[in-house]
């Protein structure tokens, strides 16, 4: 089943149970796949369905951090049960063990050996690693892989 699938599957479980907050977090976040359909004018692949979660669930703990500074702590339980219902859909986090192995092959596999070229590294590794990594630690470790710092 694809992801599309699912999320509109469980959509129609958390209707039934009653989960209020599954429902409006699925409807969000199938709304956006819409929304990326509409503007490419076709239907959206798995990694771009993937690519919206991981922005919803950046948004998420952005507000987060932001409403535990203004002490709205009713807000922050919302947003971390948002933040709950997105994480299901993404696929299991890489090991540092794993992402350092994923990092050096894609280094050999460009050819590059210089931090100037680190976007072509990233651009190459960040479609395998999209929703089982994080952009920032993928983008440390390239950096310190071509500065001789691994």
């Amino acid at each position: 089943m694809g992801l599309q699938a699912r999320l509109h599957q469980d959509l129609q479980a958390a209707l039934k149970a009653g989960r209020r907050v599954e429902v409006s977090t699925l409807r969000l976040l199938l709304s956006a796949v819409k929304n990326r359909e509409v503007e490419k004018r076709g239907q959206v692949t798995e990694p771009e369905i993937l690519q919206l979660i991981v922005k919803e669930c950046n948004q998420r703990r952005e507000a987060i951090h932001l409403f535990h500074q203004g002490g709205r702590e009713d807000l922050v339980l919302k947003e971390e049960g948002e933040l709950q219902v997105l994480e299901q859909f993404l696929p299991k986090a890489m090991t540092a063990e794993e992402l350092s192995a994923k990092v050096r092959d894609a280094i050999a596999a460009t050819g590059v050996s210089s931090v100037k070229d680190m976007g072509k590294v990233m651009a190459y590794l960040m479609p395998q690693v999209a929703g089982r990594a994080d952009g920032k630690v993928v983008s440390q470790l390239v950096r310190q892989e071509l500065s001789g710092g691994g």
